[in-house]
């Protein structure tokens, strides 16, 4: 099965966050956002505000999953095509360009860009998975980049007045470690396509040995 390794980067945090993913190809924006939720500690899927969707310029399109902007502004926005993600794969877009910028939430104005490492075509799962990463995803609506630093200050000073307040509210948060097993485990019900088991090393389908998930998972 073709499928994509990609490299997902926030940008304008120290030290890097970032995430190596392998997913299948005719995904459409819609399931990369998805993804991109899952393998962080974003919560979008739990909130139904304008300002946490998402959106992505690419080849002359504005793809937003924000109504606001298609009930306003129709099929043009700032000279772009706008488009729905739902629909709309990203497989030409990213072969072409290689690289796109991935915004999220209009308040914290995350930006995470998308970097297409290999094309792969011995990937059998109808889902991704985190191959590699490195630290922990921002919680939600820690007022982006510079709210994040202050988070961090505040969150690994237990001598600060703020600590305890701070740590019950990333636990609301759902602020999580990256643990790239639990994500696995998590993001392998993110089916859209039909896993090849007959070309994996499976026992009643659970994997004994695999390049890309490993075993047992």
């Amino acid at each position: 099965m073709k499928a994509y390794i990609v490299k997902l980067a926030f940008e304008d945090i120290s030290p890097l966050i970032w995430r190596r993913v392998v997913l299948p190809a005719g995904a459409t924006f819609n399931r990369l956002h998805e993804m991109i939720q899952n393998v962080t500690n974003f919560q979008s899927k739990y909130i139904d505000e304008p300002y946490h969707y998402f959106d992505i310029e690419v080849d002359g399109l504005f793809i937003t999953n924000n109504p606001l902007i298609h009930e306003e502004y129709g099929k043009q926005f700032n000279g772009l095509t706008l488009k729905r993600p739902s629909h709309l794969k990203f497989d030409k877009y990213l072969e072409a360009e290689g690289q796109f910028l991935y915004r999220y939430d209009s308040g914290d104005d995350w930006r995470i860009t998308v970097d297409l490492e290999e094309i792969v075509e011995d990937y059998y799962f109808g889902f991704p998975t985190v191959l590699m990463g490195e630290g922990t995803a921002p919680p939600e609506d820690v007022g982006g980049p510079p709210g994040y630093a202050h988070f961090m200050s505040v969150y690994h000073d237990a001598t600060h007045p703020d600590y305890l307040e701070m740590h019950a509210w990333a636990e609301g948060q759902y602020y999580k470690p990256f643990d790239i097993d639990a994500i696995n485990k998590s993001i392998k019900y993110m089916k859209y396509k039909k896993t090849e088991w007959d070309r994996i090393d499976h026992e009643n389908y659970y994997v004994k040995s695999d390049k890309y998930r490993g075993p047992k998972q």
